[in-house]
């Protein structure tokens, strides 16, 4: 038996997937899930095999969702018109629903998962990885970062950001409430921030150029930021040469 939860804020959007669902009897709904908030639990307490996900809910929107997952289940898009999803999912091979969609409509997304998933059960969940980085590259969500502690999962407003720190295989998140770690790469942050207010200023760092009180003179061709960030004694990352050249750059010195 196939394990499934619907994950959709609108109560009739996930009553038409169910009932849609009556075609496939080899698939079992185990759990339905008003927000994202809700469907990581599920998730992590039913290890479903395919999900039903909105792409715009309230407090974070799928996408969010997804990268606070380790191993993301199979998932099938369902979502209204947004120009920007829509061109990402054209480019990649997971399957969505524009809504409203028809039975015929739902049969062919389900059948093209379940085809995937006969031939090899992780070429059903592999593309959503390669979707994620392509909707991070310009989505709106990149004002905000989404984690996850333990069992609580917060949201930290860019502006609330003072600095990025390559831990590993992740990124740890420094504000004034504290430090927290997002699996992601340095790099995806650099790409995917703002670059007049977020630099690079090292391998391992990214800053809030805001923050940034005075740059000290440290070794050859490198320097130290200090950054403002209320901590005694102050906070200093490394500037490589490149990176002061970015900060120059963005600070008009």
């Amino acid at each position: 038996m196939i394990k499934a939860i619907l994950i959709d804020d609108e109560p009739l959007a996930r009553m038409i997937v169910r009932e849609y669902l009556q075609a496939f009897p080899e698939i079992s709904v185990i759990q339905e899930c008003n927000d994202g908030f809700e469907g990581v639990k599920a998730i992590q307490q039913h290890q479903p095999d395919l999900i039903f996900l909105d792409v715009q809910m309230p407090k974070i929107n799928g996408f969010e969702m997804l990268e606070l997952l380790d191993a993301p289940p199979g998932v099938i898009f369902t979502t209204a018109f947004d120009e920007y999803a829509l061109k990402a999912f054209e480019n990649n091979a997971v399957d969505y629903l524009l809504k409203p969609f028809s039975q015929e409509r739902f049969d062919k997304a389900l059948h093209k998962w379940l085809d995937q998933r006969s031939q090899q059960p992780a070429a059903a969940t592999e593309p959503t990885g390669t979707l994620l980085q392509e909707v991070a590259a310009g989505s709106p969500q990149n004002q905000r970062i989404v984690v996850k502690t333990g069992s609580k999962i917060r949201i930290i407003p860019i502006q609330e950001v003072l600095y990025l720190e390559a831990d590993d295989d992740y990124v740890k998140v420094h504000t004034a409430a504290g430090s927290f770690l997002k699996n992601k790469t340095m790099s995806h942050f650099e790409q995917t921030l703002d670059g007049k207010q977020f630099v690079r200023t090292h391998r391992s760092y990214i800053v809030n150029v805001q923050i940034i009180s005075r740059l000290d003179a440290y070794e050859k061709e490198s320097y130290l930021a200090v950054l403002n960030t209320g901590a005694t004694p102050p906070v200093s990352v490394p500037v490589s040469k490149t990176g002061y050249a970015k900060l120059r750059t963005v600070l008009g010195i």
